[in-house]
């Protein structure tokens, strides 16, 4: 086995354990990294077919944890924000979108770890799942970032981390099997994909069960100071994109 795959086995590994752990976030980690080392091409369909096998594996496993009803209602509505993402991603200035994105995204996690208390929602709203939902679609269209929103309405469910993590698996499955199709029917899912797909399996299915070990023993209030700590990462890496 040569050292770049040693490397990439590494990448993705670390990438799953995050996902296992808060419920997204291994495609900020791994597709920067892994292009280092391969073609965006083949970087980019890898990442979601590992989502598939995590999202899979996590749905079976703690199937009891997921809100259903949340789950279907975010997919049914990030479906209408997908083409609108899409459209951005085609015709908007990238660095703006970017910018504004990257300050939206620390300023709500910055209210969100110093704000004490604050709206919650007791069930379900159609309103919010609208919102998250379809903002969860525009911006994955967009850049692939679709955790954000996902997270705002986790947290005003007052999901706790078991419920968040396995919720998002259920949204992330099926979003994940759709993209792949659409590599699949536009050429990009080669065989080189399917050769480190194969070769990762070892490595992600321990990463998916040490994952849920961190996941279930983080209290509830630890979980979303990580997660906000973690959706500021990703705002400083959008306004340092934004000014590349």
């Amino acid at each position: 086995m040569s050292l770049i795959t040693l490397y990439i086995l590494a990448i993705i590994f670390l990438a799953t354990l995050v996902r296992s752990t808060f419920g997204f976030g291994e495609s900020l980690i791994a597709v920067p990294l892994l292009t280092l080392l391969i073609p965006i091409e083949i970087a980019v369909p890898l990442s979601v077919l590992i989502s598939i096998l995590i999202a899979a594996f996590i749905v079976v496993q703690d199937r009891k944890q997921i809100h259903f009803n949340s789950a279907k209602w975010l997919i049914i509505f990030a479906a209408l924000g997908i083409p609108i993402g899409l459209l951005l991603l085609i015709y908007a200035n990238e660095n703006l979108t970017k910018l504004v994105l990257g300050i939206l995204i620390i300023l709500y996690s910055i209210y969100s770890l110093t704000s004490k208390g604050g709206f919650r929602l007791e069930t379900d709203n159609k309103f919010w799942l609208f919102i998250c939902g379809f903002f969860s679609g525009i911006l994955g269209g967009a850049y692939g970032l679709n955790g954000p929103p996902l997270v705002i309405y986790g947290n005003l469910r007052n999901w706790t981390a078991k419920h968040f993590r396995a919720t998002l698996q259920a949204y992330f499955l099926p979003a994940s099997i759709i993209g792949m199709i659409g590599y699949w029917y536009n050429g990009l899912w080669v065989s080189t994909v399917t050769h480190y797909f194969l070769l990762s399996i070892p490595v992600v299915i321990p990463a998916i069960l040490l994952g849920r070990y961190f996941n279930h023993r983080l209290k509830d209030g630890t979980f979303l100071k990580y997660i906000y700590f973690g959706l500021i990462c990703v705002g400083i890496l959008l306004l340092g994109q934004s000014l590349i």
